[in-house]
């Protein structure tokens, strides 16, 4: 079997993490607090997080744009501004703010890029903007967003910044002290090669988040209340402690040398596939999802069949992708492709190299009806 669905969740787990898995259910509950800890601050040195307290680990990134998106003191006539290419996981609440309105601005994308920054600027300009919310990359088409711009921009004019790392961790280098992010949330299931079950959302010092009160410390008699501006793991769930484990083996397993250029390997893959049915006139692809610029996925829809019956004549030649809307029904109206979806096909590190001339060739069997 040929797995290209990484960009939707990675498989086959290393085995590194399958064994730090099964290890951590074993674990006895006296060392749970000490071996949570540990794996947190490995977690935090992964992404560039200096303060571990900054870092609240989560059931995955929806739970953590859920709460990003949220727990602010919003009031009628602020306004959140977003790109046209998000994930359901973070438009889903920015939807429910408008119905307690609150402004939705929805970017256009640029002629030659997923978001247009001089719309951005104007719409900051014209205020008030509480918080711009963008993913990294389109978990659609791969293409990355102009992240570093967009955190930029909504510093200058006195907005916040939610990054939706999603679908660039455990892909690209991430230092969030350097990116500057005043939100920023992951998930461990994608490219950090973990286990369902773990994520995270990062709140940059200074940051206070509305959220409820479950942290509070119960009040000794004669003391006061205090409560966290920081939401908690009564806001989240608790933590899957075996979920964690795989992740801190996952990202140690990506920090082996002769995975260093997993990218650019995988990026490789898309090119040969794009161009093995490039000549065909059937086909079309979405989104700029090409080069240095984009993660290793292709999204194509091909005329005749739908990504329902593209994926399913996959399957039955032991390929297995993603068809339909990936989750991102904002993403397919940007390109389109609503409401059928496409064909997504998305690399990881453990594909051979091999494996987009087999896609292709299927591709070729079954749109030639073969």
């Amino acid at each position: 079997m040929i797995y290209l669905n990484h960009a939707g969740t990675s498989w086959p787990k290393p085995e590194p993490v399958q064994r730090a898995v099964a290890h951590a259910l074993a674990e006895a509950p006296e060392t749970w607090a000490a071996r949570l800890e540990a794996r947190h601050l490995e977690v935090c040195r992964a992404f560039g997080v200096r303060d571990p307290a900054r870092l609240l680990l989560t059931p995955g990134a929806t739970s953590a744009l859920s709460v990003a998106v949220s727990d602010h003191a919003w009031e009628a006539g602020d306004r959140i501004v977003v790109s046209g290419f998000e994930h359901h996981a973070l438009y889903r609440p920015v939807v429910q703010l408008g119905a307690r309105g609150v402004g939705v601005v929805v970017l256009p994308r640029a002629a030659d890029a997923p978001v247009d920054l001089e719309q951005l600027e104007a719409e900051l300009r014209r205020g008030p903007v509480r918080l711009v919310a963008m993913t990294a990359a389109c978990n659609v088409t791969g293409e990355r967003l102009p992240i570093e711009s967009v955190v930029s921009l909504a510093r200058r004019y006195g907005a916040l910044s939610l990054i939706d790392g999603a679908q660039v961790a455990g892909w690209l280098p991430i230092d969030l002290a350097v990116l500057g992010a005043d939100l920023w949330t992951f998930t461990g299931h994608k490219g950090p090669q973990a286990p369902w079950g773990i994520g995270g959302l990062f709140v940059a010092p200074g940051v206070v988040l509305q959220s409820p009160e479950a942290r509070c410390e119960i009040p000794r008699e004669g003391t006061a209340s205090e409560c966290s501006p920081m939401p908690g793991y009564c806001d989240v769930g608790s933590v899957d402690r075996s979920a964690l484990a795989g992740l801190v083996a996952g990202l140690r397993w990506l920090e082996a040398p002769e995975r260093r250029d997993r990218l650019a390997r995988a990026q490789a893959q898309v090119s040969v596939l794009r161009d093995a049915l490039g000549d065909r006139a059937d086909v079309t692809f979405h989104g700029a999802a090409e080069g240095a610029n984009a993660m290793p996925s292709l999204a194509l829809t091909a005329s005749g069949h739908s990504s329902a019956d593209l994926v399913r004549g996959l399957a039955e030649r032991g390929i297995i992708a993603s068809g339909g809307i990936q989750c991102a029904p904002l993403a397919h109206e940007t390109l389109g492709t609503a409401p059928d979806g496409v064909l997504r096909l998305s690399f990881g590190p453990m594909n051979g190299d091999t494996d987009a001339e087999a896609a292709a060739h299927a591709l070729h069997e079954i749109l030639s009806g073969a």
